[in-house]
C-alpha cells in the first residue's frame, strides 16, 4: 500500500471521520460535527467488540479514508462467517486516486484472514457511482435491501 497506513480508529480520529461521513448529500442530512459525544460513545462500543473494525486510512499524517468492517458468524451457508463493509468514505480530494480500491481490498483481505467465506456490503440506491465502483471490484448486486427506521 506504499505510503498508506490502515489502522484502527481512535478518539482523536472521530472529527475527521465525521467530516467524511457528512461530506455528501446523504450524509449532510444525518451527520453533524456540532456534538461528537454520540460518535465517541459509538467508538467506545465498537472498540469493545472484537467483531467490529472501524479503521482509518492515513497518508502523510492525514486521515484520507475510513470504513467499518463487521464480522458475523452464522448458521447459513454451512455455518459460514461473513463480513459486512459499511460507511466507506474517501476524502474528497483523494477520490479517483485508487485509495477506495486499496481500502476495499484491505477489507476483503482482512475478511479472508478472519475466516470469512463471504463479504457483503450495501450502498444507498442513489449512489450510482459507488455501485459501478463496487462492481468493478467484483461485487455483484445480488440482493435488494430493506430498512426500518426505529
Amino acid at each position: 500500500m506504499g505510503d498508506l497506513e490502515i489502522r484502527p480508529a481512535t478518539g482523536d480520529d472521530v472529527p475527521a471521520i465525521v467530516a467524511m461521513l457528512a461530506d455528501d448529500p446523504l450524509g449532510a442530512q444525518r451527520e453533524s460535527s456540532d456534538d461528537l459525544t454520540p460518535y465517541l460513545a459509538a467508538l467506545e462500543r465498537l472498540s469493545g467488540d472484537p467483531n467490529q473494525h472501524l479503521v482509518v486510512a492515513v497518508r502523510d499524517g492525514r486521515i484520507v479514508g475510513t470504513l467499518q468492517l463487521t464480522i458475523i458468524p452464522g448458521l447459513s451457508r454451512k455455518g459460514a462467517t461473513r463480513s459486512i463493509i459499511e460507511a466507506v468514505r474517501i476524502l474528497t480530494d483523494e477520490r479517483g486516486s485508487g485509495l477506495g480500491t486499496q481500502l476495499i481490498e484491505w477489507a476483503v483481505d482482512e475478511s479472508r484472514h478472519l475466516g470469512c467465506q463471504l463479504v457483503q456490503l450495501t450502498s444507498d440506491a442513489s449512489r450510482t457511482d459507488a455501485h459501478r465502483f463496487y462492481e468493478r471490484l467484483g461485487f455483484e448486486a445480488s440482493h435488494v435491501g430493506f430498512k426500518l427506521s426505529l
